[in-house]
């Protein structure tokens, strides 16, 4: 999680999203959240998102449970060990969750099609549940799981009861030695407890002594027949019943794929429907992505902040205007806008859904960078300005064209005058590049070069001067000798940048800017990959050579031939060409990107042997030789 993520309160926002998933795994992946940079991906996980929450609505909560002792079991049966009851009992119950999801998922059917279709993917467990339950019960072994075991144990029950006979036979006629009148076991032995005097003159063996030595603890001669008889049947019981663990385990081992398959689609479910559960919880709602250049907020809350306290915002940011220039009064509710603006942009690009009202819009963003300091802060020194610069360096180091930058009190912790020009420098710069940005200002010079700026909006926090108190609501349109450019250049600011700070601090921003000066500073290329907007009728053509992805199966091709004008595709799919629809491919990395422009595809598609039989023909005349083509079947040359 980046710096920025940590600052809008992001990790917050992932750690009440984690409390919301049932298993450990499903919790693991959702610590992973982050902005995704695809807008089809982005766009399908927001649908993803509000199907999940249309059926939980619905359908009621899904049939989730922990996965993770299944998952260390069926590692340890896969390796080759014998799992223990208890063990094989939670295999068990971790099937009957996979068949009530399939259950699940088959009545949310006609609430969402895409969530039902996930039961495609949970294969049928019900033979592996059914053979353990037959056999275990309450993490014990029963006696049904096998004849021979049910047999061992009725004898030991006979052995065990005619050894009690016996005893009590002793217990009658041998009281007047007996401490007392009880059976007990000692050291696997059945035993009675004989006063020490009478030791000798008892018919047994000692086994145990009391602590104090006044009682021995005897096994009576009459029972040590039926004791080794006993000991002879409790290993075999013991030896049936670790058979029947292995068999059990091996059974778990021969199931691993199905297994391990579940146990993903279950966690992906839990971390799904939890997005569903966060959005209930905080009373959010889907909003529309875009990967056009546009923010716009309806009535959007701060979601860690007390909904029945939080005045709602309302903001819009379109071309032709990149920026937004905030100011008014402290604690007007400035830094809360700039954070909920970045943080609620980080939710919506991760599918997330965001209290707001409809007709939100979030425009996707490549970066949303931030210097947001302590608003609350009293004083401010040298080493805060440094610490300013440093983020507004680094800001400026990743920021693209296609990024969203937050400016908190831009300029502040230094000398006013020059703090103003190093202001309207990074601000100018920003214009420049045309980024999305917010910044807070006290400054006004700031204000001043907002409002003669074009691009950049001025704005205030709206505060009621009757009471004195801020309104925190946003209102657009409207605005209510120093070393910083020395330490700014120490922490590596661009020169450019710093000999305009100097101009705007000695004339004023209205002075204009000199051109030639200083090369300008890199823009880094934007990260977004924009869904391309596909003409109706029209499909996907693919080229030789394209990376895909076969669906629904999720298995990894690559194109032989593109798509006819039927949109039949053949891919070679582990060694062997079909024919495919179009609709079934997903593009993963063009051929362009993977092979270069004379890449000679016979190295992919051919064995070494057609690739010969192919250069013999080409060289020479062979009678032999004998090229066989089967279109979306395996291709072979055969000499």
């Amino acid at each position: 999680m980046t710096q920025d993520m940590l600052t809008l309160d992001f990790d917050k926002i992932i750690e009440r999203l984690q409390t919301h998933a049932v298993s450990p795994l499903a919790r693991k992946k959702l610590a992973d959240t982050a902005p995704i940079m695809n807008e089809g991906l982005c766009k399908a996980r927001m649908e993803e998102t509000t199907a999940a929450l249309h059926v939980m609505k619905n359908a009621g909560s899904p049939p989730l449970a922990e996965m993770e002792e299944a998952e260390k079991s069926l590692t340890e049966a896969a390796q080759g060990g014998m799992l223990l009851p208890e063990q094989l009992s939670g295999v068990a119950r971790f099937c009957v969750t996979v068949r009530r999801m399939r259950r699940y998922l088959q009545s949310a059917e006609m609430f969402s099609a895409g969530i039902a279709s996930w039961q495609t993917e949970l294969p049928d467990l019900r033979a592996l549940e059914e053979e353990i339950d037959g056999c275990i019960r309450e993490d014990a072994i029963l006696d049904d799981a096998s004849p021979t075991l049910r047999n061992l144990r009725r004898q030991r029950e006979r052995a065990e009861q005619e050894i009690r006979e016996k005893l009590n036979q002793v217990l009658l006629h041998q009281k007047q030695k007996l401490t007392d009148s009880y059976i007990t076991q000692r050291n696997g032995a059945y035993v009675l407890p004989v006063q020490k005097r009478f030791q000798s003159a008892f018919p047994g063996r000692v086994v145990d002594a009391s602590a104090k030595g006044n009682t021995v603890f005897m096994e009576p001669t009459v029972v040590q027949a039926l004791r080794q008889t006993l000991e002879g049947l409790l290993m075999e019981i013991d030896t049936e019943e670790r058979r029947i663990l292995w068999t059990l385990s091996d059974r778990v081992a021969g199931e691993e794929q199905a297994l391990r398959a579940s146990i993903r689609v279950m966690t992906d479910l839990d971390a799904l429907f939890a997005r569903a559960k966060l959005s209930a919880e905080m009373d959010a709602r889907p909003v529309a992505i875009t990967g056009e250049r546009r923010i716009r907020l309806v009535q959007a809350r701060h979601p860690l902040l007390n909904p029945t306290a939080c005045v709602p915002l309302d903001l819009e940011m379109a071309l032709p205007d990149t920026g937004i220039a905030v100011t008014g009064p402290n604690t007007g509710g400035k830094t809360v806008c700039l954070k909920t603006v970045g943080l609620l942009t980080l939710m919506a690009q991760s599918g997330l859904h965001i209290p707001c009202g409809e007709g939100t819009v979030i425009g996707m963003m490549d970066h949303v960078l931030c210097d947001i300091g302590d608003s609350q802060s009293i004083s401010q020194n040298l080493s805060t300005f440094s610490g300013h610069m440093t983020n507004v360096i680094r800001v400026l180091q990743s920021c693209s064209r296609d990024s969203l930058v937050l400016l908190d009190e831009l300029g502040s912790g230094t000398d006013p005058l020059e703090g103003s020009g190093l202001a309207a420098a990074i601000l100018e710069e920003l214009v420049r590049r045309g980024c999305f940005f917010l910044v807070t200002t006290h400054d006004p010079q700031i204000k001043q070069w907002a409002e003669q700026t074009q691009g950049v909006v001025s704005a205030r926090m709206a505060f009621d001067r009757e009471s004195l108190m801020p309104l925190y609501r946003l209102e657009l349109g409207m605005s209510g000798e120093s070393c910083a450019i020395e330490i700014a250049r120490r922490l590596g600011m661009d020169e450019g940048l710093l000999d305009r700070a100097r101009q705007v601090a000695e004339h004023g921003p209205a002075v204009k800017a000199e051109t030639g000066r200083h090369r300008p500073m890199r823009v880094p290329a934007s990260r977004l990959a924009r869904q391309e907007v596909k003409k109706e009728g029209s499909f996907e053509r693919f080229a030789m050579g394209d990376s895909v992805q076969l669906l629904p199966e999720k298995k990894t091709a690559i194109v032989y031939r593109g798509a006819d004008d039927d949109g039949n595709v053949i891919i070679q799919l582990q060694g062997e060409k079909i024919t495919v629809r179009h609709n079934r491919l997903k593009l993963l990395v063009p051929a362009a990107e993977l092979y270069p422009p004379d890449y000679d595809f016979s190295i992919v598609f051919d064995t070494v042997a057609n690739r010969k039989a192919a250069h013999t023909i080409a060289r020479r005349y062979d009678a032999d030789a004998v090229v066989v083509l089967k279109e979306g079947k395996t291709e072979e040359w055969r000499g």
